[in-house]
């Protein structure tokens, strides 16, 4: 699993490029698409540059694929990937879809072209919290300018909109039982149509890469099935569609799909997970403690 956008700090991956030269190596392929010194802003920031998600998202990206790297020179095997928005680019590089360099130049164009959007159309993002999905989709339902943008886990949906519309959101979510509604730091309203304006872009930038067929398979939270070809058209789509990892994983748990790996910084896909299908076998991967553990203890995922 490759985390997404709200799990970036600065000092992530830092550990591991001191500790470990692939980690080094895969930051300096990275700055060399870039133009800029990745691993130096991943460590000094500073934060308000790093929080910008045309920022933000060549640096997940890097740090997932770095610590995936270590991983499979250790001898990780593994069945299958899924991300989780932007991590279905780290997904796909782990499948062999397409290489780190063609990531980082679209990721960037991605980040810039969303950031693009969000100063067009101004939104942002927060989790609804104690609510079952299908009351979340109905209030998004009766306010304008809101969308229902993460489905995460059981009883934790992100929504994404206007600020107006958030703000009816959250009124309207506390009248039904909602434990919390959390605005989330984010620089747009993103997986709405209010990212439209990024989509042409951005498709021309997908159709210009050379995909190859994912092997492991890649399965999309987009689709909800195991996708091979038209990742252009569907990373496109991914940008104004939402997120629906939680029954994404029940259909893989349900498949026979049951350790699950989160490779990336933090640790949230994993804790989603040991919600939505509490007897997988669940471990991250995010810095020097974690990334020796799993290869101390031999940590691998055979076919189901």
């Amino acid at each position: 699993m490759f985390p997404g956008q709200g799990s970036q700090a600065v000092g992530m991956g830092c550990d591991l490029a001191a500790a470990d030269p692939l980690m080094r190596e895969t930051f300096a392929e990275a700055s060399e698409v870039l133009g800029y010194d990745l691993a130096r802003l991943c460590a000094a920031g500073p934060a308000e540059i790093l929080d910008r998600t045309d920022h933000t998202q060549p640096a997940l990206l890097v740090v997932s694929v770095g610590i995936f790297r270590i991983l499979r020179r250790e001898g990780l095997c593994f069945a299958a990937a899924i991300g989780h928005s932007l991590g279905d680019y780290s997904a796909l590089v782990a499948t062999g879809a397409l290489d780190l360099r063609t990531a980082v130049r679209v990721v960037r164009r991605r980040g810039e072209e969303m950031l693009a959007a969000a100063e067009r159309a101004p939104g942002g993002m927060a989790a609804v919290i104690g609510l079952p999905d299908d009351v979340v989709d109905e209030l998004c339902a009766g306010i304008d300018g809101v969308w229902p943008a993460n489905y995460n886990a059981p009883g934790q949906v992100v929504v994404s909109g206007t600020r107006g519309g958030l703000d009816a959101l959250t009124q309207g979510a506390a009248a039904v039982g909602a434990k919390k509604v959390v605005p989330l730091a984010v620089s747009g309203a993103f997986h709405t149509p209010l990212m439209e304006a990024a989509l042409v872009p951005l498709r021309a930038e997908l159709e210009a890469v050379d995909w190859r067929s994912p092997d492991p398979p890649f399965f999309s939270a987009t689709s909800l099935r195991f996708e091979r070809t038209d990742l252009a058209g569907l990373l496109a789509r991914q940008l104004v569609s939402p997120v629906r990892f939680a029954p994404a994983v029940s259909m893989m748990w349900a498949a026979g799909y049951d350790s699950y790996l989160e490779v990336g910084s933090g640790s949230v896909l994993s804790g989603l997970v040991r919600r939505i299908a509490p007897q997988a076998a669940v471990a991250r991967a995010s810095d020097v403690a974690t990334v020796t553990s799993l290869i101390e203890e031999g940590w691998y995922v055979e076919a189901p």
